[in-house]
This record gives structure tokens, sequence and C-alpha cells, in this order.
């Protein structure tokens, strides 16, 4: 069959319908590629696998790389010690189902340090109840640390 286009040329729809199909099948098979990018690239980093703290100057290394990365980075479930440095991230938001645990560092370089990654709010509160004087955790919910200290809430996922 054959059919003319607005400048009068004879085409062979056969041969339109199989280079559209072509070029169809190839346009699904690059968003398919482009969305699985995008899912990856826009993953949020979790602090699920540094719940349990460690060395405050590991940790300040790690929270650098994922600032400079602008990755979002979601605060969730059990986050104690060295992990709660994550919440100086301009990306980090908090689940309100979270628990933060903070005490006194190794140190006081440690403990200082920690310190330093609280917003005034929290770094006042943590201060004038001396919790960071002490090496036993003291426990604050996410939804305190976002309602009482004024940290971001994760958006649900």
């Amino acid at each position: 069959m054959h059919i003319r286009n607005s400048m009068g040329a004879c085409l062979r729809v056969g041969a339109c319908w199989s280079a559209n199909r072509s070029a169809m099948v190839c346009l699904l098979a690059l968003f398919s590629a482009l969305t699985w990018f995008c899912e990856n690239a826009l993953a949020q980093e979790t602090s699920s696998r540094y719940g349990m703290g460690g060395r405050t100057g590991q940790f300040g290394e790690i929270r650098q790389q994922i600032a400079v990365s602008g990755q979002p980075f979601r605060i969730e479930g059990h986050c104690q010690s060295a992990c709660t440095m994550f919440l100086k991230l301009k990306t980090a938001c908090v689940e309100p189902s979270a628990e933060l645990l903070f005490h006194a560092g190794s140190n006081q370089k440690a403990t200082q340090q920690m310190l330093n990654s609280y917003n005034g709010a929290l770094r006042n509160y943590l201060v004038a109840n001396h919790i960071m004087e002490t090496t036993s955790f003291t426990t604050i919910s996410g939804r305190d640390i976002i309602q009482k200290f004024g940290y971001r809430s994760c958006a649900a996922k």
C-alpha cells in the first residue's frame, strides 16, 4: 500500500511501520535504562549500616564523603554514638520512628567532634543535661529530634 506525504512523495506504509516500530523499541529500551539509572543514582543512603556507632574520626570522613556527593541521607532505626554525627548533613532527614542514642566520646576531642555535629538547640540540650559527660546512653526519639530540635523529617518511604 502506498500513500502520499504532505510534499507529495509516495511512501510505502509497510516500510514506515517497520521503521517506526524499530524506533519505538529503541525508545522503550532507552527509557528503561534511564529509569533504572535514575532510581539507582537517587537511591538514598541510610544510617542503618552505621547504627552501632564507631570512631568519630572515621565517621567524620564518611560524613564528608556523603556531604560532597550531595546524596540524600536518611537517619532511621537505631543510631547511636558517632552515628548521630550524620545529623550535620544538609541532606539528612530523620524518621520519626528512629532512636538516636547520645553519650560522651572516648576523649574530649571525640566528644567535641560529636557536639559540633549538632545544631544549637540539640547541643545546648545535651550540654545543659550533662548527657555528653557520661558514657551512659541517653535515647532521644526521632520524633523529638524533629519536633523539639528542628531537624527535617523524612518523607514516607
